[in-house]
């Protein structure tokens, strides 16, 4: 009997196609991945196989139970990771836990030896709030949440998106364990290292399967999509240009606890600079001093001039800022998006009125400026997005794990862009997760424990550490955090 069977399954929403006759079967005690780029119906699956949306055409069964006709045997049986973290951020850990045990007629108690390897890393934090936990530990909550009432069938929807390398190498290691214990795991995920992790993986697209294989096999005959060609960047000279951000000896301390801990570094126009770290490690705490949200406790620095402990609202005035949550208004249109950002720089209505139409042209979207942003594939959204924070040509844009669930083709097609906003002399500031976009950089800092412990071109790191790429460079430095969890 097969852990998991798909039957010619169909579902629309109105006049959109989600699946479309979707066929495939996973074994017991199979790693099967669900790979494809947004909106090509993953989510909808998952919903489909846990319950909470019912086919249109086919059907659905978890350990041989039909998802419809027998819905409170499948619901007994399934563990269930959504894209976004399934945790109440207000609860504590502990409480986090417990609600999810109720909810599936258990007790901590009762599963705790089901979650125990997993929960064991993070109890001595139960009584911290959920949303007061790093990347990593929310992950390793959610995933214990899932399994409390020890499930047979483990769905997770992208759990590992936002997180760093460190941490996601651990949850899979952590995923290992479970199928030893002979638990069927279907997994969907844009990090091909993770891909590779699979028995076998179906390409979904566009709610079609368009191949069901192993994961080289299926990532080889679709390589233009999920390991397009890399791209040149004439890297930003050494000595020539003015310095946009210039730090010295900053800190931000919360009582004892010093959050970023003496960093100094300075940006060049015009440069391309990674800002990593993994997560906990203050690289957020850092950037909203940069970006004028939060003032330090000692040190000092500028930004395009503006000095950031007295200039903070001229800072951001003359900056560029996309967060990981992509800053457009969902129910807006694209052009009434574009009009909105604009007006808030203080551009003039000619200025936005010509400049908009250039814009829309240049990404292909004048036939949609009406459409509504909620309507929009991830990567148009990511495109867009990233245009209307440089619309007034800042002399900096602050880019907050912008790529974080793309897939490898769209990713490329967005760092086109970053390019291409560099050549025109705007500095590019950017925070990411995934290794190969760091060596696209022109610098990188790493931050560990609020200190950088790494800094120069992605080769000078490499030499420097002496580890074949920077994906080796990161873990090497990562993993000597001592703290966890800020």
């Amino acid at each position: 009997m097969f852990a998991v069977e798909v039957n010619k399954v169909k579902k629309h929403y109105g006049k959109v196609c989600a699946l479309n006759d979707v066929s495939f079967t996973v074994s017991k005690g199979e790693v099967f991945g669900l790979i494809g780029p947004d909106g090509a119906g993953k989510t909808t699956l998952y919903r489909l196989l846990t319950t909470l949306l019912l086919p249109e055409e086919g059907w659905l069964r978890v350990d041989g139970f039909d998802t419809v006709s027998e819905m409170k045997e499948v619901r007994k049986r399934v563990g269930y990771m959504p894209g976004k973290f399934s945790l109440y951020q207000d609860l504590t850990v502990e409480e986090n836990l417990r609600f999810f045990a109720t909810l599936f007629g258990t007790t901590i108690e009762e599963g705790y030896d089901s979650i125990k390897a997993i929960y064991s890393q993070i109890e001595r934090f139960k009584d911290r709030k959920a949303g007061a936990l790093s990347g990593g530990m929310k992950q390793k909550l959610a995933l214990s949440c899932a399994l409390v009432h020890s499930p047979s069938v483990l769905f997770l929807d992208e759990p590992t998106t936002g997180v760093d390398p460190v941490s996601r190498k651990e949850f899979w290691e952590m995923l290992g364990t479970l199928k030893e214990r002979g638990i069927t795991i279907i997994a969907s995920t844009p990090y091909l290292d993770e891909v590779r992790c699979c028995n076998r993986v179906a390409f979904l697209d566009h709610g079609t399967i368009r191949g069901i294989d192993t994961p080289e096999v299926i990532l080889n005959q679709f390589k233009d999509i999920f390991n397009p060609p890399g791209i040149q960047h004439d890297k930003v000279s050494e000595v020539v240009g003015e310095n946009v951000i210039e730090v010295s000896h900053l800190v931000k301390a919360f009582g004892s606890f010093h959050a970023v801990d003496d960093i100094s570094f300075s940006v060049k126009r015009g440069e391309i600079f990674g800002f990593l770290g993994a997560n906990g490690a203050g690289k957020t705490t850092a950037m909203r001093m940069l970006t004028g949200l939060s003032q330090p406790t000692s040190g000092t620095g500028t930004v395009v001039g503006y000095d950031i402990r007295t200039q903070y609202e001229d800072i951001k005035k003359n900056i560029g800022y996309m967060s990981q949550k992509f800053s457009l208004y969902e129910d807006l249109t694209i052009a009434e998006n574009i009009r909105l950002f604009a007006g808030i720089y203080g551009m003039s209505d000619d200025e936005i009125n010509s400049k908009t139409d250039e814009l829309l042209e240049k990404l292909h979207f004048t036939e949609h400026k009406d459409d509504i942003v909620a309507s929009l594939p991830l990567g148009w959204k990511q495109k867009l997005a990233f245009s209307v924070s440089i619309f007034h040509e800042p002399g900096i844009v602050f880019l907050d794990e912008p790529t974080g669930g793309v897939d490898p083709a769209t990713r490329r097609q967005f760092w086109e862009l970053i390019y291409d906003a560099s050549q025109r002399g705007i500095t590019v500031f950017v925070t990411t997760h995934y290794m190969d976009e760091a060596e696209y950089c022109d610098r990188i800092s790493i931050m560990v424990d609020g200190k950088i412990k790494g800094m120069g071109t992605p080769d000078e790191l490499k030499h420097t550490f002496n580890q074949p790429d920077m994906d080796h460079v990161f873990t090497y430095l990562a993993r000597q955090a001592k703290r966890m969890g800020d």
